[in-house]
């Protein structure tokens, strides 16, 4: 459906209560956003949600580096447009079949008094939220201009509940700490945890998506959508007005963006919700972005894996093939007569053994690690040639895997760790990409772990976020999808670039090897991580006492195997591993048949229950059938689920697997123990379930034909 320009003025409410003040409705009437002038020509709005205000009145604008004026103040309108827009889409993959895109849209045009230069504001508002840009048409005044801050606020009507990571302009890898606003500035020390590379800038900034609570019981999201050729947005806070402030993430000179007119930044994005289950079911960012580009998608497929991972990251095995050598050079070491030093997983016969793990229990996919030469030395040391991607150890024996895998109906899926040289990686991506297809990978998980190169440059600077999106669009020439760790954090890009299938970009299942994580961690990055696209958390873990992996290694993963279960439902992804090693899935086969069962693509999804940082339930309609799934995980309390089963079809008869959490059961000391009850349900069912500490459960419901 085409865009249509309103006449009838009561479709949307835009009315010119000023001659500089207008406002704006959400389809649904529930939110309304009042945009003006105010002192000295600046542009501000407000936002509320059924009539009680949500955003106090906030500032917009850039500030510009050596610029007689900055894009702040000394504005009026000259000219504002009122649109409406109602259309339904299909995802290449999704939680749902179809998205409804409906929003009611409000252009302003700005122009400055002095210099005589145009911005526009755009705002669109979503029975879900706001989504605003600042575009800069073609224009005479306004060619090339750099971008010393941009100053969105986001003035908060109270000291909210907040579930926050620290502001960083190179790591999202953190957990969530849940306080007051007013408490930020106390705990971001405590909330730092070491990484391979992070820098933050302020004990008050925050990243987004920003989860928060209010004392009335509203539920507001911070975030943007659409992040292409801009620098990544943190938030800053004045923690004694409770005002949040756009922050970006500068390039090694300090500067925070470059533009050419005509632009766009991306949208600057607001849900708003008294129930926590709409934050998690909104399609806002994804409707944000523009449609897919990539024609032909038939070569698109979500898979699930297994790997070569797990013991690398326990310390069981080692990515390098051999300790003979203090350092290595490419094309100069002599590999093939180094001595192996016998820890490296990459080897074919140990690949094979999960080719046939994988083929006998049906994955699509093999992930293998540390398989090419240059792993020896490969981080921190500022070396721009590390990886060739091309090049592999001499006892994995690229063809004959290709070979075996092909024989058992198993794809491999390919491993580029770059070590955040990004030169290099974009030297070599053709070449890379070239091999992938004569091996028949179809996707690959690419990494950028350490300080990026050039020095001085940042991982969500501008430049490096448009090397990541240069990344995913020569993939989708070569027709590969990506799962890219330690990249930008997604904003929705996966709807016009659906090749992009899964991102890391958060604390994922690895830190659990790395010391833990908190056992409600996986109840909150729901509400904020994977509203920008799906994570590739790796759940699926059995053995939570990592020194049976690695004696020298004491972490412990904090969660129990029902909650495990859980994840392959509540953290989507169409990209979805089973992380743990074969040896520990055999020895819970029942447990084990959850992940088998599970889908990985969906026709529909039922937020149930939610709260962030307590519990979520979701139940998911596998794509092409009338079979559900549900997932439930639980924070650091006891809690009983009680859920309805009407989202199951009328007049039809189910059969239900329970995967639950044992009554003794709990992350830390019992983890391992769970029940499996079957039983006949219908739309009618209720069902009424326990959870443990850092547990939940897993539901399996297959239509009796």
């Amino acid at each position: 459906m085409a865009m249509k320009k309103l006449i009838i003025l009561f479709l949307v409410t835009v009315s010119v209560w000023s001659i500089n003040a207008q406002e704006l409705s959400s389809p649904d009437g529930d939110l309304k956003m009042k945009f003006s002038l105010i002192e000295n020509g600046s542009p501000a709005y407000q936002l509320f949600f059924k009539d009680k205000l949500v955003i106090k009145s906030s500032k917009l604008g850039l500030e510009l580096v050596n610029d007689k004026k900055s894009l702040l103040d000394d504005f009026t309108i000259a000219d504002s447009e009122v649109d409406s827009y109602n259309q339904t889409w299909k995802p290449v993959w999704g939680e749902v079949s179809e998205i409804t895109n409906h929003y009611n849209e409000l252009a302003i045009t700005l122009q400055q008094n002095e210099t005589d230069r145009i911005m526009i504001v755009r705002f669109r508002l979503f029975n879900d939220g706001l989504g605003f840009r600042y575009e800069f048409p073609q224009q005479k005044n306004l060619n090339y201009f750099t971008i010393k801050e941009e100053h969105t606020q986001f003035a908060m009507t109270g000291d909210h509940t907040a579930f926050w990571i620290p502001g960083d302009y190179d790591s999202q890898e953190y957990d969530y700490t849940e306080s007051k606003l007013s408490e930020i500035r106390g705990l971001f020390d405590k909330a730092l945890t070491d990484n391979a590379s992070q820098e933050q800038f302020s004990k008050t900034g925050v990243q987004t998506a920003l989860m928060m609570k209010t004392d009335e019981d509203l539920y507001i999201n911070l975030h943007e959508a659409a992040l292409i050729d801009y620098s990544l947005m943190n938030l800053n806070l004045d923690d004694q007005k409770f005002v949040f402030e756009s922050w970006l993430t500068p390039d090694a000179q300090g500067n925070k963006g470059y533009l050419q007119a005509p632009c766009t930044s991306p949208w600057r994005t607001i849900m708003v919700s008294d129930k926590a289950e709409d934050i998690l079911a909104s399609p806002m960012i994804l409707n944000l972005n523009e449609p897919c580009k990539i024609e032909d998608t038939s070569w698109i497929k979500p898979m699930k894996y297994v790997g070569v991972w797990w013991e690398m990251i326990t310390g069981k095995s080692s990515w390098s093939y051999t300790n003979d050598f203090p350092a290595v050079k490419l094309g100069e070491t002599d590999y093939e007569n180094a001595t192996p030093n016998g820890t490296h997983g990459a080897t074919t016969e140990h690949v094979k053994e999960y080719i046939d793990f994988a083929a006998k229990h049906g994955f699509d996919g093999v992930l293998v690690e540390g398989w090419n030469e240059g792993w020896e030395d490969w981080f921190g040391q500022s070396k721009d040639y590390v990886f060739d991607f091309v090049s592999p150890y001499p006892d994995f024996d690229v063809e004959e895997i290709h070979e075996y895998a092909k024989s058992k109906g198993v794809k491999m899926i390919m491993h580029h760790e770059t070590s955040s040289a990004v030169r290099n990686y974009e030297r070599h991506l053709d070449t890379a990409y070239q091999f992938m297809k004569k091996y028949d990978y179809p996707a690959v998980k690419s990494g950028y772990v350490g300080d990026i190169l050039p020095r001085g440059e940042h991982h969500y600077s501008q430049w490096i976020v448009n090397h990541y999106q240069y990344a995913v669009e020569k993939a989708a020439q070569y027709q590969i999808m990506v799962n890219a760790h330690e990249a930008v954090r997604p904003t929705g890009i996966c709807r016009t670039y659906p090749n992009l299938i899964g991102n890391e970009s958060a604390r994922g299942t690895e830190f659990q090897a790395f010391g833990g994580s908190k056992p409600n961690h996986v109840t909150v990055l729901p509400f904020t991580r994977l509203l920008g696209g799906p994570m590739d958390y790796t759940p699926g873990i059995f053995e939570m006492d990592i020194s049976k992996l690695n004696p020298n290694n004491n972490s412990h993963v904090n969660a129990t195997i029902a909650n495990q279960l859980a994840l392959y439902v509540t953290m989507y992804s169409p990209l979805q591993m089973a992380a743990d090693l074969p040896e520990n899935y055999n020895r819970f086969p029942d447990a084990f048949q959850f992940i088998k069962d599970v889908a990985v693509d969906w026709d529909d999804s039922n937020y149930i229950e939610a709260e962030p940082g307590r519990y979520i339930t979701i139940a998911r309609k596998a794509k092409g059938t009338n079979d559900w799934f549900v997932g439930n995980v639980n924070g650091v309390e006891k809690r009983t689920s009680e859920i309805s089963l009407d989202f199951l079809e009328q007049g039809k008869k189910y059969k239900a697997t329970i995967y639950a959490d044992a009554k003794n059961a709990h992350y830390k000391t019992n983890p391992q123990a769970y029940s499996i009850t079957t039983k006949k349900v219908t739309h009618k069912s209720k069902l009424k379930l326990e959870s443990a500490p850092g547990g939940g459960y897993a539901i399996s419901i297959i239509e009796i034909k």
